[in-house]
């Protein structure tokens, strides 16, 4: 095996619809060699036909399991086939994907928890063909956090981080509307937030004694309460109970002067209150090559930080920087918490 690890990286095709494929196929056909070694859990067939479409240069190779792994040198995409199919129809997502999409990703952790793969990297999937087709969660993280209390309940917290090269973020709250936040934020997720932080930083980042900080949720960090009181009732409070178990952690600080350059060279990771003070400046530092990484689980997940873009999925638009990145953070993760291990 080559690039270090022992065993491939399992990737979950995604919406087949949208252009998971096509990053998936360009990365190979662009970078071969160069990549992580992994294998797909995917349709071969459509993936073929989706190569074949983009005018790509790469073999797409079926294999049964992760023991028959061909190694990207020569361009080959190894693909282990689900038992669900899919038709090749870029842009138009269905819910007949929903089963065959699902399936990708039970078998990426079935396969990690068997000893098959190293860790797993997911191509972007889209809500509302699931939930259309009765997926009882409200996204992938939800779900993976799931699948992750059947392995290990005291490791089923799953926490997002948006990682580029200058900036690392972590919100607490997430996919809630603004106004709900201030009801939603609780002094209890805080800490945890900050303890799978610290505690993933150490395992997986080979980060022995990171370096936090913590964005108060109003102007000024609440100025004193002047601006609200939440940053004194329950941020700070949080942060004094975190400092007392030995964690390096920092805050409740105005989230205005938090992420430029001579900040963030202060810290190695800043925790937010809401999706959009977490997500704009990490978005706005590395667009195309940001990864979603999800802390808190017993195996590893990594992600490109974006969505299924059904708008230009079989055109060739697509670029895979974020899905590569995505698959050289799972290795350096794994790889990080082999050495730990």
């Amino acid at each position: 095996m080559t690039q270090g690890l022992s065993k491939p990286i399992a990737v979950s095709c995604g919406d087949p619809s949208g252009i998971g494929p096509d990053i998936i196929l360009a990365a190979v056909a662009t970078e071969g060699s160069a990549l992580p070694p992994f294998a797909c859990l995917g349709d071969p067939d459509q993936l073929s036909a989706r190569a074949s479409a983009l005018g790509l240069a790469l073999d797409v190779l079926p294999i049964a399991g992760a023991g028959a792994f061909t190694s990207p040198d020569n361009k080959v995409l190894s693909v282990i086939a689900l038992s669900e199919r899919f038709a090749e129809q870029p842009g138009e997502p269905t819910t007949a994907h929903a089963k065959g999409i699902i399936e990708a990703i039970e078998r990426c952790v079935d396969g990690i928890v068997g000893g098959e793969f190293s860790a797993m990297v997911t191509a972007p999937i889209a809500k509302k063909p699931l939930y259309d087709a009765g997926f009882g969660y409200p996204g992938h993280t939800e779900f993976l956090g799931a699948l992750a209390e059947k392995i290990d309940p005291k490791r089923s917290r799953p926490v997002m981080m948006i990682a580029g090269p200058d900036l690392k973020t972590v919100p607490v709250t997430i996919h809630i509307p603004l106004a709900c936040v201030p009801n939603e934020l609780h002094r209890a997720d805080i800490e945890a937030t900050i303890e799978i932080v610290n505690a993933d930083f150490k395992a997986r980042f080979g980060v022995p004694s990171p370096k936090i900080v913590v964005a108060g949720l109003n102007p000024h960090a609440g100025e004193g309460g002047a601006l609200g009181n939440e940053d004194d009732a329950l941020i700070a409070p949080a942060i004094a109970a975190m400092r007392t178990k030995g964690i390096e952690v920092r805050g409740p600080l105005p989230a205005d002067t938090m992420f430029h350059a001579a900040a963030r060279a202060s810290y190695d990771v800043a925790i937010c209150m809401y999706h959009d003070q977490a997500l704009i400046p990490a978005k706005t530092l590395a667009f195309d090559d940001g990864v979603n990484i999800t802390l808190g689980l017993p195996f590893i997940r990594t992600s490109p930080d974006h969505g299924t873009a059904f708008d230009i999925a079989g055109t060739g638009k697509a670029r895979p920087d974020s899905f590569i990145a995505a698959l050289r953070a799972c290795e350096a993760m794994a790889l990080a918490e082999a050495k730990v291990a």
